[in-house]
């Protein structure tokens, strides 16, 4: 498989093309080709009953700039996806996650993620159970 990149020499996403009137699927590829590491993720939510919420595991990504709400959502056998939740949509504020990341205490051995807040845990909790 050929790789594309475009002239600042960042990796271009592969074309998909509509099959029998059904749009394809995203795909997702990061910039630098690396990949979280999920399954670590994973295993430190499952330590953690606030992170359970319905039937999705909840957890914060801090990035450089900003942070965002990831659930893991758990599919047939032993697959898991990973998404990012539009937080205001679940009546989270940026406030909220930013204080979630604040008053973490290092609990994850994974630098960059965090679990939710209490506070969070009631906003979701209500919406999911």
């Amino acid at each position: 498989m050929t790789r594309e990149v475009d002239r600042e020499g960042v990796l271009k996403m592969p074309k998909v093309k509509k099959i029998a009137g059904m749009a394809p699927l995203p795909q997702y590829i990061m910039p630098d080709e690396s990949a979280p590491e999920y399954e670590l993720i994973l295993e430190q939510l499952q330590d953690y009953r606030q992170s359970l919420i319905g039937a999705s595991y909840y957890y914060i990504k801090a990035g450089d700039d900003h942070c965002c709400l990831c659930r893991i959502i758990h599919g047939a056998g032993k697959v898991f996806f990973h998404e990012l939740v539009d937080h205001h949509k679940h009546g989270i504020s940026d406030e909220d996650i930013e204080e979630s990341v604040r008053l973490d205490t290092g609990s994850f051995s994974l630098p960059g993620y965090y679990p939710v807040s209490p506070h969070i845990e009631q906003k979701l909790r209500v919406l999911y159970e």
